[in-house]
């Protein structure tokens, strides 16, 4: 079952292997959710989501809230194959529940793993900046 976190949950944010300096209080701040995919009764993965209107280059520039674009800025998990369902199941929770949001992209690492994972699901290459690459997600 995909989900919004609890409070008791947004614990799991510590574990967060990509932006783990980013604060509770500004993932979960309007404009921003942290969804956890829950199996058995476990946090199997957790994903972070900043809704913009842009596709960000970077950290900075997922400061201003938006509406259109959905941006992955990190995903993480615990169980195999955890990461690629709440990648996909998030982004379809939330074309139903906010058809205005026409984008799905990613605010990801510069690496392999990041690059593979997100080709692997089905995901476009977009951009690559300084210090991060966007990859989109067609959601039908």
């Amino acid at each position: 079952m995909i989900r919004l976190a609890t409070n008791e949950e947004l614990v799991h944010i510590e574990n967060d292997p990509v932006r783990p300096h980013i604060k509770k209080e500004w993932r979960t701040r309007s404009g921003r959710e942290v969804y956890v995919l829950e199996r058995d009764g476990e946090i199997a993965a957790c994903i972070c989501v900043a809704y913009m209107d842009e596709v960000p280059q970077s950290e900075r520039d997922m400061k201003w809230v938006g509406m259109n674009t959905a941006v992955f800025y990190t995903v993480w998990s615990y169980q195999k194959g955890a990461g690629r369902e709440i990648v996909n199941g998030v982004a379809e929770r939330i074309k139903s529940q906010r058809p205005w949001v026409k984008r799905f992209v990613t605010l990801s690492p510069l690496t392999d793993m990041a690059r593979n994972f997100h080709i692997n699901n089905g995901a476009k290459f977009i951009g690559k900046h300084h210090d991060c690459q966007n990859f989109e997600y067609e959601v039908c």
